[in-house]
């Protein structure tokens, strides 16, 4: 039932990982698609050594617009979304293929399990989250442009098993990142008449970060809690204060 899946893999410039991502994903799918924003590195080519398809599309800020384009490219019955640093555990493939068996009307979850600046998360902001990534390609589009979410009315049922994440792999690559999406968030809110002050952000952040760490319990896990919780606070504050910032920029009140 293999041939019945396509595993879609958003990159750009992930030809330290996207080897092993793609021999990962081909554990349940014959289908691997590649939608590429413009590698400058060898991606491309490690891709397509690898049997992968590649299609392009130009990055526009947009991860829905991506994850929606990539269905034009796909002719299985079922999608898998996967990101280019993660990897189904082999429980999750058996699930996985059970799941092809059975093509029934569902959605699934699965758990994503966050692995960061050299620690593995229990507790807190990084700790193990529910993502909803497997679907019938024609039930299912996505809305949002960074932290997006798929819009499915199929019922939903939970696959034992984990996406195991390598994210930030040191703190210039989570400054680099939450910076471009915390630009992303703040434009996208402005469009939306979103309001913020520089009260509200700090209010906003000091929550997050309290919840991270205290409701959550963040601090189960240490150093790396405290860490994940600061790094919480920081990019909530970030997101605000840039949305504040368009509106002084364009003299609007707020």
């Amino acid at each position: 039932m293999k041939n019945n899946l396509t595993v879609i893999i958003l990159t750009k410039n992930e030809e330290k990982t996207i080897r092993q991502v793609i021999q990962n994903a081909q554990k349940c799918a014959d289908n691997v698609l590649i939608v590429d924003s413009g590698s400058t590195d060898k991606t491309v080519e490690f891709a397509e050594s690898c049997g992968a398809k590649v299609v392009y599309r130009a990055w526009d800020n947009d991860f829905a617009a991506q994850r929606n384009f990539a269905l034009q490219h796909v002719t299985t019955p079922w999608v898998l979304y996967m990101d280019a640093d993660e990897f189904l555990d082999a429980q999750l493939i058996s699930n996985i293929e059970n799941v092809l068996t059975k093509n029934e009307e569902k959605q699934y979850s699965m758990l994503r399990r966050i692995h960061a600046f050299g620690f593995e998360y229990k507790h807190g902001i990084f700790k193990p989250d529910e993502v909803i990534r497997m679907f019938r390609t024609d039930s299912v589009h996505w809305e949002g442009k960074v932290h997006e979410r798929p819009v499915c009315d199929m019922p939903k049922e939970g696959l034992k098993g984990y996406i195991e994440h390598y994210t930030y792999e040191n703190w210039q690559d989570w400054w680099e990142k939450a910076g471009h999406y915390t630009s992303i968030w703040a434009e996208d809110a402005y469009k939306r008449n979103k309001k913020s002050s520089v009260g509200s952000a700090f209010f906003h952040a000091a929550y997050g970060f309290f919840r991270a760490y205290i409701v959550e319990v963040g601090f189960i896990d240490g150093w790396s809690g405290l860490y994940s919780s600061m790094l919480h606070f920081i990019y909530t504050v970030m997101k605000y204060l840039k949305l504040n910032e368009l509106y002084r920029k364009n003299g609007k009140a707020n």
